[in-house]
């Protein structure tokens, strides 16, 4: 499967990453100005890393919700177009906020990723929303922000389990999410995402 345009495998220390174009954000490697992506540490990384059809091409507009300290939304700014980063949690804000500096691109939303309606007065309609959050209802979360995505859009979401119901089978827990979701979404494709992050199922969706 094709990389989106601004993404490219490149070697680090005797290896090949996926890396994007940008300056460092947490520490990673860094050759020739391209940043090392380590899919270990983010979903969407791992869903490119496992071949998943994300529809990503770059330039695209995006909605970012969970962005915590920018790790994963910092490179896809590197290769996105406008990108808005919402983020809940005050610590992590302050790390995005460092990220989004040198990234003319880049739109720290100190926000509920919930309440949607408290930053639609600011975020453009979308080609991508990106979740990745840890909370209940992440079928509800990604319904409510169904709002600013394009007809032609894509979700592209990162289902935490373990958030759901520390408890019960995930499989169980990914089907559950999975039907709800279908209120809103015709699912393209699903994977697990281990054995880079355990109880993760990636999806990709678009809108109905």
């Amino acid at each position: 499967m094709s990389l989106p345009e601004g993404v490219e495998r490149r070697p680090f220390d005797g290896s090949e990453s996926l890396a994007t174009d940008g300056e460092a954000v947490y520490g990673e490697p860094t050759v020739d100005d391209w940043r090392r992506w380590d899919h270990r540490r983010s979903k969407l990384g791992a869903m490119l890393e496992t071949g998943m059809d994300t529809g990503l091409e770059g330039g695209e507009t995006v909605l970012y919700l969970g962005a915590a300290a920018g790790t994963t939304v910092s490179h896809v700014a590197d290769f996105a177009g406008p990108t808005y980063a919402v983020e809940f949690a005050a610590r992590p804000a302050r790390d995005l906020l460092d990220a989004a500096e040198p990234r003319e691109n880049l739109f720290p939303l100190l926000k509920d990723a919930r309440k949607p309606e408290t930053y639609a007065h600011v975020v453009e309609p979308v080609d991508v929303l990106v979740q990745d959050v840890a909370t209940r209802g992440q079928a509800k979360v990604a319904l409510a922000n169904r709002q600013f995505l394009r007809d032609d859009g894509r979700l592209l979401l990162a289902v935490k389990a373990r958030s759901e119901d520390v408890a019960r089978d995930p499989d169980e827990v990914f089907d559950e999410v999975l039907e709800a979701l279908e209120e809103g979404y015709e699912v393209l494709e699903t994977r697990s995402l281990e054995p880079f992050h355990d109880d993760h199922l990636g999806v990709v969706a678009r809108p109905e």
